[in-house]
């Protein structure tokens, strides 16, 4: 069931999994946002893998999407790899969860 719809992008949420599909650019996370943190309770997976794309600012909703999960006391999940996920969290140094990573020795 399609939860929402803004700027080119579609939160579902199908039991414990939140999938986003689309573009996940600044202006879709920000018309996406409260939609988003209205789904976050009971959540523990953010699927992105229908997402064709993000910047910056997709990737910064998706980590204080996790960041709120694992503050709820989930087990936090991303799945898939859209074009942009991989380069961005290392620029950030985010790991698989979109957590900070621990620094290297």
């Amino acid at each position: 069931m399609a939860l929402a719809e803004a700027s080119g992008l579609s939160l579902h949420r199908d039991g414990p999994v939140l999938r986003l599909s689309g573009v996940l650019d600044r202006a879709a996370a920000t018309a996406a946002w409260p939609v988003l943190l209205a789904q976050l309770p009971g959540a523990q997976v953010l699927d992105v893998a229908a997402v064709q794309r993000l910047d910056s600012a997709g990737l910064a909703l998706l980590a204080e999407a996790a960041d709120r999960l694992s503050a709820q006391g989930a087990a936090v999940q991303v799945t898939g790899a859209p074009e942009g996920l991989a380069e961005l969290r290392a620029a950030y140094r985010l790991d698989a969860a979109l957590g900070f990573a621990e620094p290297s020795p």
